[in-house]
């Protein structure tokens, strides 16, 4: 097990350089510049601009004064927000968008799986219709049009909920569920499947002969072994999350990490672009790494060991 985890946490760290390679070089690759505007500046301030964020620098040099920064943990200034770093971008936006993106993530597994449980226990049955009406319409429907109908439905009609803002209980209600409208879906249509199946296995066909209750037969027989594949999806879901949070957070005018994500890819801010990229990708294989630990405990029979070769 040691083995393994220390084979995952090198091919992570792996992962994170080759994504940070290959966004450092497409940023070069963009034919304008960082300080590029609409009322082009005079050449001495650019040349200065570039002088100050070593940008005349050979190109190859840029790229090692980077990733050395990068293995320190700094991920260098921002190009918009003047005497700011990316890190100090990161630690101001990020909890907010950790907190939309936990209340979403929590709502998507507390209804997704209860909706696929009851699915699959009506199979066929108007409430089945029902599950997978949901599903469906949560999958066909992108997070922007959810937001606007939520908005439209709740704030602006019913006066039920804020539109826009962040700070309380209430204002996290509808880009949580905007959020969630997708994971809910997915996760509701992976349960009903994943029950249907494990319905028709012998071992539950023995639990119900033995006079067991059905509510004792689904929660303690088939429950744990229809949350392994949910636990499969959840990590990349998780991240999924996380970066769908972008347009929602500009919507809702959250102040989170993805209304700076935004922001920098209309002002050309490759240093906040870049150090964004590199922060959800560490967070998108760090989730992969959780789901494999995770499956240990979820199902014995699984385990991590050394493969022998003969």
């Amino acid at each position: 097990m040691l083995k393994f985890i220390l084979q995952r946490v090198l091919s992570m760290i792996l992962v994170v350089l080759i994504v940070a390679t290959a966004t450092f070089f497409m940023m070069r690759l963009l034919p304008s510049g960082p300080f590029a505007r609409e009322k082009k500046l005079p050449a001495q301030i650019i040349q200065n601009l570039e002088a100050r964020y070593h940008l005349n620098d050979p190109l190859w040099k840029q790229y090692v004064d980077y990733i050395g920064n990068l293995l320190r943990g700094d991920l260098g200034p921002s190009f918009k927000y003047t005497n700011r770093t990316v890190n100090n971008i990161i630690d101001d936006g990020f909890p907010v968008s950790a907190t939309l993106g936990v209340v979403a993530v929590l709502l998507s597994v507390a209804i997704g799986i209860p909706l696929g449980i009851w699915g699959a226990l009506k199979q066929n049955g108007w409430q089945d219709n029902v599950v997978m009406f949901v599903a469906l319409l949560g999958v066909s429907v992108p997070n922007f049009i959810m937001a606007v109908l939520l908005m439209l439905v709740f704030g602006l009609w019913l006066h039920l909920l804020p539109v826009a803002g962040w700070g309380s209980i209430r204002q996290i209600i509808l880009p949580a569920f905007t959020l969630a409208g997708y994971p809910i879906a997915f996760i509701a249509r992976l349960v009903r499947s994943s029950m249907l199946e494990v319905l028709r296995q012998e071992y539950i066909t023995t639990a119900r002969a033995k006079g067991l209750s059905e509510r004792l037969v689904i929660f303690r027989h088939a429950l744990r072994n229809i949350l392994i594949p949910v636990v499969t999806v959840l990590g990349p879901l998780i991240a999924a999350v996380f970066t769908g949070s972008f347009v929602v957070e500009k919507i809702f005018a959250i102040p989170g990490l993805g209304r700076y994500y935004v922001t920098s890819i209309n002002d050309r801010d490759y240093t906040t672009i870049l150090g964004v990229t590199i922060f959800y990708s560490a967070l998108l294989v760090f989730m992969n790494f959780l789901v494999d630990l995770t499956y240990a405990w979820l199902d014995p029979r699984i385990r991590y060991v050394e493969r022998k070769v003969s």
